[in-house]
């Protein structure tokens, strides 16, 4: 049920980048998106590691964009936009909903702490759940949906840097 929060949050914010004209609206949606998509690798992964690598790689990616744009367009007035606001509605409504569902006593079993407390024997017996197996094929969707998303962060930053035009810092 929160996969499918996510997925549908996720796929309206993507549709709704398309309408973002300012870098630090795109910025925001694509933070945003990024802790989307980590969530929803921590959760249908079985250990949190690679969520977190991921999350802090992109991070550090976004990082380096926000310092290169704002020394570009470091003049260019900031607008809120009614999408932005949307979003950031709709994240937080979201959120909301993912908490309430984690505190639902139905979906908190005894089973699941019992499992928890022994994540040393579950890992050390169990093959399946090692990230050799990132690859294969139950996992492989994970991967393929960061090789989309990265792909689609390139050709964004490709439409925004506009090379075509001459150099992106003026010469003075």
């Amino acid at each position: 049920m929160s996969q499918m929060l996510f997925t549908i949050n996720m796929s309206i914010n993507s549709i709704l980048f398309t309408k973002m004209n300012h870098p630090m609206n795109m910025g925001i949606l694509l933070l945003i998106q990024t802790l989307m998509t980590c969530m929803l690798t921590g959760l249908m992964s079985h250990t949190p590691w690679f969520s977190y690598i991921l999350f802090l790689v992109f991070l550090g990616g976004m990082l380096v964009l926000f310092i290169y744009m704002t020394s570009i367009a470091s003049n260019e007035i900031f607008q809120k936009s009614n999408y932005l606001i949307m979003i950031i509605t709709s994240t937080i409504i979201m959120f909301i909903m993912f908490i309430l569902m984690l505190m639902d006593p139905m979906m908190i079993s005894v089973n699941n702490t019992s499992e928890a407390m022994n994540m040393n024997y579950m890992f050390k017996n169990h093959e399946s759940l090692m990230l050799s197996n990132l690859y294969n094929m139950p996992n492989a969707m994970i991967t393929l949906f960061m090789v989309m998303y990265l792909f689609l962060t390139l050709i964004v930053i490709v439409f925004i840097t506009k090379s075509h035009q001459g150099p992106l810092r003026p010469n003075y």
